[in-house]
């Protein structure tokens, strides 16, 4: 019986998993790429070292976002390929689409880091979590209508799993509008969110979210 490559294409879940868990390797690791060592010509005593690490501050705190970001997702990617029964083409380039979101990531830390009072750059951010958080959804709906979850992904499973998309992506947006006032309003909105998820399982009610 005669079959087209389209159909066979893209079945491999362990080396979706694989190429997960590598892009996201390097994308948490070029991070921190963008914290340099203070430059020598510049520091010639304590206080001049303390003073060029004291103006490091804005990127370190951007790498503790970004760091947390993308531990959050993907925690949240893992999460879904372990309910998928198996994949197709084009659940592998959903994926794949949603690992290139991931991939632009130290782009979009270093601008912000760079420029950490311009709106601009935290919108453009921002505009970076909000399409991961789409295709991650595009993800799972996709998997969910096509057939590929197994059986133990029940209703409730699956309410949580969005649930827990439309609620964080919900914050993000609330942190970002937050640029209105000030740029580090909405950076520190947004920890405090990444902090929420990340601790949330031994925190009562944040718990379900």
């Amino acid at each position: 019986m005669n079959t087209t490559y389209n159909r066979i294409a893209g079945q491999g879940l362990e080396r979706i998993s694989a190429l997960s868990d590598g892009l996201f390797s390097i994308a948490m690791t070029l991070l921190v790429f963008d914290i340099r060592v203070p430059a020598l010509a510049v520091v010639h005593n304590e206080q001049d070292l303390i003073a060029a690490l004291a103006a490091l501050g804005p990127r370190f705190l951007m790498y503790l976002m970004s760091f947390l970001t993308l531990g959050i997702f993907w925690v949240g990617s893992q999460t879904q390929i372990s309910y998928f029964a198996r994949s197709d083409r084009n659940l592998a380039w959903i994926h794949i689409l949603f690992l290139a979101a991931i991939a632009i990531m130290p782009f979009s830390t270093s601008l912000l880091a760079e420029f950490i009072t311009f709106r601009t750059a935290l919108l453009i951010y921002w505009g970076n979590i909000l399409l991961i958080g789409i295709v991650i959804y595009w993800s799972w709906i996709y998997a969910e209508r096509a057939g590929l979850l197994k059986k133990e992904a029940t209703e409730a499973v699956s309410k949580a799993v969005i649930r827990r998309i439309y609620i964080g992506q919900a914050l993000y947006a609330l942190g970002a509008a937050l640029c209105i006032f000030n740029t580090y309003w909405s950076i520190g909105f947004i920890v405090l969110v990444q902090l929420n998820y990340a601790i949330a399982p031994r925190i009562g009610f944040l718990e379900r979210l």
